[in-house]
């Protein structure tokens, strides 16, 4: 799978999208990381498998604990493409802007 679609993928899920808007805060444990979710130690464990084989978080090794790092370097691939799409979407709004013009002086 490419990195983008491996992001898109990792991204699908809102918990993985919560932990990765957690992790923005600064790095946490899992244990820190599972508890506003109301599933299984072993379920949050695959969700961070799925953002670290996605390159979306780092798990560092201190002491027992593992802690999880944020790693936004993938959402830079992301943005870039959704730029292309930006710019139609740009365009688009301006012919609705220029019809919605039109369509005043039209009334008056």
């Amino acid at each position: 799978m490419d990195q983008l679609s491996a992001t898109f993928a990792a991204l699908a899920d809102p918990t993985r999208r919560a932990i990765l808007a957690r992790l923005t805060e600064g790095p946490a444990t899992v244990k820190e990381l599972s508890e506003p979710f109301d599933i299984s130690g072993p379920a949050i464990s695959k969700h961070l498998r799925v953002l670290e084989k996605a390159g979306l978080i780092t798990r560092g090794r201190e002491a027992q604990w593992r802690p999880c790092q944020l790693d936004a370097t993938p959402l830079k691939e992301v943005a870039v493409w959704a730029e292309n799409y930006r710019r139609f979407w740009d365009a688009s709004y301006a012919r609705l802007d220029a019809l919605l013009t039109e369509m005043k002086e039209t009334e008056k």
